[in-house]
């Protein structure tokens, strides 16, 4: 199976294309763009697919795994909201779900619960703990400098490797290592004392 648009290199992308954000994109796509969605599409589809052919080890499934998110993202735009941060989580959020229930469809071993295992759900106290942590880390990653928050976001709810990352940001590789390790500082400098 092909993916259904041909993807062009990021660097044979229009400059103006590359200036409009990804929450733009999202944006114009909820009011059913269809230019804005080539645009996301051709900046998303390989690292989308990369991502998706780590977890699932299949071309096949992979690429089914990217027409899922894209066929979400043209539906389901309307609920990405600017305010909860840039736009790339947002769909890397999307993908991954689609990458799971890919999984999922044909039974794949690697994302199913092991059978007959201990319940390892928390209590409500633990519950209660988790979601005020949860919380306090999200407040405190808005609180980074926008390029520190973007690195962390794309790493660590996007999925991406730090290569990947890079690429995506079109930065050096010591430069996405620098501002991770600033920003997982700086996270650290904001929640000292918070959790002890």
């Amino acid at each position: 199976m092909e993916l259904a648009t041909p993807v062009r290199p990021e660097s044979a992308a229009a400059p103006a294309e590359r200036r409009v954000t990804d929450g733009d994109l999202l944006q114009r796509i909820a009011d059913g763009d269809t230019a804005a969605f080539d645009t996301l599409y051709r900046r998303f589809a390989r690292p989308i697919y990369g991502l998706a052919l780590r977890m699932l080890r299949d071309r096949g499934r992979a690429e089914e795994a990217v027409q899922e998110t894209f066929t979400s993202i043209w539906r389901s735009a309307g609920s990405y909201r600017p305010d909860r941060g840039p736009g790339a989580p947002w769909l890397y959020a999307v993908a991954r779900n689609a990458i799971v229930d890919r999984a999922r469809v044909r039974g794949d071993a690697t994302f199913a619960d092991p059978p007959e295992a201990v319940s390892g759900d928390a209590g409500p106290d633990e519950q209660v703990q988790s979601s005020y942590v949860s919380w306090r880390v999200h407040r405190a990653v808005q609180d980074l400098p926008q390029n520190e928050r973007e690195v962390l976001e794309l790493a660590y709810w996007g999925g991406l490797s730090q290569s990947e990352v890079a690429r995506f940001l079109d930065v050096p590789l010591g430069t996405v290592k620098t501002r991770t390790r600033s920003g997982l500082a700086r996270l650290a400098d904001l929640l000292e004392g918070e959790f002890r």
